[in-house]
């Protein structure tokens, strides 16, 4: 195989990258419309126009597409938290809870790929994991900066912030019923974990 020129674009890899992404793009699709656990390899391979078996040269099972869209999906929720960031811990908790709320809630599917273990067998890889332990050590720092050092406050927030982002998604979609009681949870749990706040 030979190596590209400085200055020159690898156009297989250019390829098989831009077809990588059309898969990614179409399983999101079709797993909106017929469920996460509805995922066919061979209707997606249709979709795209490619050989089912040709589909396994991108990802080699079913599981390997999950997770692709497991890393994906919490790479794009870190990327939401970090622009959320602000000097000032307690309006940067706040921003974060809203972001986290909002992103749950506006792609029901990516919720529960995430958070709910819809997908029987399925346990995200390594790079899946990365982002999701990263989301949590960004939360853990504001924690600290707010001066909560209780190891079961993470645990409650993720705990009220991922109910109120299932109840809003089960019962009203695309309302705010629910999402619009998240100003009012962080406050409780302000009140409960860093009452100097």
């Amino acid at each position: 195989m030979s190596t590209p020129t400085p200055g020159h674009r690898d156009r297989r890899r250019v390829h098989h990258e831009a077809t990588r992404r059309e898969i990614l793009d179409a399983a999101w699709a079709n797993a909106r419309e017929n469920g996460l656990a509805g995922l066919s390899l061979r209707a997606l391979a249709r979709t795209v126009g490619m050989e089912p078996q040709s589909l396994y040269t991108y990802f080699h099972s079913k599981n390997a597409l999950y997770d692709a869209l497991f890393a994906e999906a919490y790479a794009e929720l870190l990327s939401r938290q970090r622009a959320a960031a602000h000097p000032d811990p307690q309006v940067a908790f706040t921003r974060i809870a809203h972001a986290f709320v909002h992103y749950c809630t506006e792609d029901p599917v990516r919720y529960l790929l995430l958070f709910q273990r819809t997908v029987p067998g399925f346990t995200p890889g390594p790079d899946g994991m990365r982002s999701a332990v990263e989301v949590l050590d960004l939360v853990r720092d504001i924690l600290a900066r707010l001066g909560i050092g209780d190891p079961e406050a993470l645990d409650v927030l993720t705990a009220v912030l991922g109910g109120i982002a299932a109840q809003q998604t089960a019962n009203e979609p695309g309302g705010r019923r629910w999402t619009g009681l998240t100003d009012r949870a962080v406050t409780m749990f302000l009140r409960e974990f860093a009452p100097d706040r």
